[in-house]
């Protein structure tokens, strides 16, 4: 009974008409979640993705810091995203960072059997409520091999890019755009993309300082969303017509001091 009443309840779903107004969810890590003032200037990309995006269009950030494809799936996360997802909306999915944690059994998902499969399964289930999947490789972090970035999750991205072509499923190669951002930037000035802070900063959140090379400062998730928001303007959604053509927001020289757009 309780088979037919969720078999009725998926049919349900399928035949209500799309909301009038668009989103945007995520499923993703720390790179993409969202962190409360207290922590600022450490910020997730999904926090700012808003802000290249039409005011008509929500973002669902459920993204989770430490989540892996297998924690995100083990710990109900996937399915109350899809439980709270409408027809025609657009789910982004990133991940990688933390299936990629060896030493961390729970979260370790290796690429070419664990994640692979996870993926799969999202790509389906996301088709079978109505919404449009789209894959996002991991973002670089900061992390060098001589005078450029190098990839640190090449193998997870990898496997995204052949679901491409095995599930026709849109992607947003964020790992490349990302390396190239960092590239560019050089080994010192793309600190400013990430946590480097010192004491003379005297943040809130950090007294001690810190340098990590994977979160994101406020300028870094800016970045980061403006990069995406790229790659969702240049593919063939129906969320594509949503992203701003100019998106300064996203692409500021100085910090705002907050998660605000402007």
């Amino acid at each position: 009974m309780r088979a037919l009443l969720g078999a009725v309840a998926g049919l349900l779903a399928l035949a209500a008409p799309a909301s009038a107004d668009p989103r945007i969810l995520i499923a993703s890590d720390s790179t993409a979640a969202n962190y409360g003032a207290e922590k600022y200037p450490q910020l997730g990309w999904g926090m700012m993705l808003k802000c290249g995006l039409a005011p008509d269009v929500e973002v669902v950030n459920r993204a989770v810091g430490g989540r892996s494809t297998r924690t995100f799936i083990s710990e109900g996360k996937w399915d109350a995203l899809i439980a709270e997802s409408r027809p025609g909306d657009t789910v982004l999915i990133q991940f990688g960072h933390n299936d990629a944690s060896v030493s961390r059994p729970e979260r370790y998902a290796p690429a070419a059997t664990l994640y692979r499969d996870n993926l799969i399964r999202m790509i389906w289930e996301a088709r079978g409520r109505g919404l449009v999947p789209v894959l996002v490789t991991p973002p670089a972090r900061r992390s060098f091999d001589g005078a450029r970035a190098k990839a640190d999750f090449a193998a997870y991205s990898q496997v995204m890019r052949e679901l491409v072509v095995t599930t026709n499923t849109p992607l947003i190669d964020l790992e490349a755009r990302s390396l190239d951002l960092v590239s560019r930037a050089g080994e010192a000035g793309s600190k400013q993309y990430f946590l480097h802070y010192t004491p003379a900063d005297k943040l809130a959140a950090f007294p001690q300082g810190i340098a990590d090379d994977t979160h994101f400062s406020e300028l870094g998730a800016r970045e980061m969303a403006n990069l995406v928001a790229q790659e969702i303007k240049g593919l063939k959604i129906p969320i594509a017509e949503k992203v701003l053509t100019d998106r300064p927001d996203l692409t500021r020289i100085k910090p705002l001091g907050s998660a605000a757009c402007h």
